[in-house]
């Protein structure tokens, strides 16, 4: 295979998966799940962009090492600024789909703030006393 065709198909998976994750950003019902989707789709598009990148450009080795710096960076940062973004959310009260039915988190930290104009959501004991 030369250069030219694996850089090709290299780039066809980057779009699947960020297609993938922008579907999962318009579909998914919350912001956790979404984060989820995007931070794990994205990551791996990007990754796949990048290795594309390398594979085209294979005889340049400023660029590889840039398309392998940027693979990388994306693998260390995306999921612990995912992490916090997260947390952000819950802590500030975003609201969660319906039908989510487990919050490990609820005796972890403080009542949430209401930013998002929405009821924070119920502890585990309110959650609790209503299915009786």
């Amino acid at each position: 295979m030369t250069a030219a065709v694996v850089s090709t198909v290299l780039l066809l998976v980057g779009v699947f998966f960020v297609a993938s994750a922008v579907l999962g950003a318009l579909r998914f019902p919350d912001v956790f799940t979404r984060m989820h989707a995007i931070t794990k789709a994205g990551t791996l598009g990007v990754g796949f962009f990048m290795a594309a990148a390398a594979v085209h450009f294979g005889d340049d080795i400023s660029l590889v090492t840039r398309a392998v710096g940027v693979i990388v960076f994306t693998l260390l940062t995306a999921p612990a600024s995912a992490q916090m973004i997260g947390r952000a959310a819950y802590l500030a009260g975003a609201p969660r789909a319906p039908n989510t039915e487990v919050d490990d988190l609820a005796d972890a930290y403080p009542e949430p703030t209401d930013l998002f104009g929405a009821k924070p959501p119920p502890t585990a004991s309110e959650r609790d006393g209503s299915r009786s």
